[in-house]
């Protein structure tokens, strides 16, 4: 029998962390640390699954207005599974029981963003059929593009991406790892302003506090010319699959050496030597995934990148149509 119960931080926390770090799915995002970061914007509601009181999965969540995100301050919630003892059979029992959950918390709703399956150790799609089981319909999608690393020692670059590489070089720029965030985000906010009229959603502080919390899972690649300045970079986000790009950003000077795919080179580098599946670009979209940024996902697609599917799923409990 599976008993939901909603998250306790005095007393959960360590166990919570634990099943993350073994679970089928669970990245950087989905520890407490990292998710508490900006606990002071979202009302946490995350949910354990209980099987004779011990954890099998864990539901990253938040309430707004009344429904239930997974989650809405993270790219990605959706249950993280033991994969010792969470079979399809058992997230179809999950599911069902966050339901009965819901609705005896008045909860209507649903808003769940599946983690990608590049994300996932072993395979662990069961809770996308329980949903369908249940009647949740898709409600957004956004493109990413990533690259297979297992692929070979140099990334599949194009022509003209390869080209750049050889550019920048070239002109003496090197890429290593970098621990002057305020120098870099400065970069990305004038980046973001000046292209997109937005900021990072994370600020200065957060992201240093994140880490110098997360040393081995937060890296800041930087692209540096002879002289000492700092001309581009990526923040990347390495999990046990994936070595996800979560900012990216160049100045003028460095868009006219042609740094990024040399920056990009040498993530597809670090994801490989830390044992990573996938190097993922981050997605291209706006709205929902309604609107699709063509140039910037045809960059992505130079640098060898293809797309993965970051899908949102809507469930709506009085909508909804109990399994058989």
């Amino acid at each position: 029998m599976i008993e939901i119960k909603r998250y306790d931080a005095t007393r959960d926390r360590d166990r919570w962390d634990e099943l993350v770090g073994r679970s089928s799915q669970g990245t950087l995002l989905h520890y407490r640390a990292y998710m508490d970061y900006h606990s002071d914007r979202f009302a946490d509601c995350s949910l354990m699954a209980l099987e004779s009181d011990r954890p099998v999965a864990l539901l990253p969540a938040c309430l707004i207005d009344g429904e239930l995100f997974s989650h809405a301050g993270l790219t990605y919630g959706g249950w993280l599974s033991d994969p010792r003892h969470v079979t399809g059979n058992t997230m179809l029992d999950i599911i069902e029981a966050m339901c009965r959950w819901m609705e005896a918390e008045g909860i209507n709703a649903l808003h769940y963003k599946a983690v990608p399956h590049i994300y996932h150790r072993v395979p662990a799609q069961d809770d996308l059929y329980a949903l369908w089981r249940r009647g949740a319909t898709v409600e957004a999608m956004n493109l990413s593009a990533a690259v297979d690393v297992r692929a070979g020692e140099q990334p599949p670059f194009n022509r003209g991406s390869v080209s750049s590489v050889h550019h920048a070089r070239r002109a003496g720029v090197t890429v290593n790892r970098c621990d002057d965030w305020a120098a870099f985000w400065q970069m990305l906010n004038e980046l973001l302003d000046e292209r997109y009229n937005a900021r990072p959603v994370h600020s200065l502080d957060e992201i240093t506090r994140l880490a110098s919390a997360f040393p081995h899972h937060i890296a800041l690649l930087t692209a540096t010319a002879p002289d000492g300045e700092m001309l581009g970079g990526t923040v990347l986000y390495l999990s046990p699959t994936v070595a996800h790009c979560q900012y990216i950003a160049s100045t003028e000077r460095g868009r006219q050496l042609r740094v990024l795919p040399l920056v990009m080179s040498e993530a597809y580098n670090m994801a490989r030597s830390r044992g990573c599946r996938y190097l993922d670009y981050g997605t291209s979209n706006e709205r929902g995934g309604t609107v699709l940024n063509a140039s910037l996902l045809d960059q992505k697609a130079r640098l060898g990148g293809r797309g993965v599917a970051y899908t949102t799923y809507r469930l709506n409990l009085k909508a909804s149509t109990r399994p058989s």
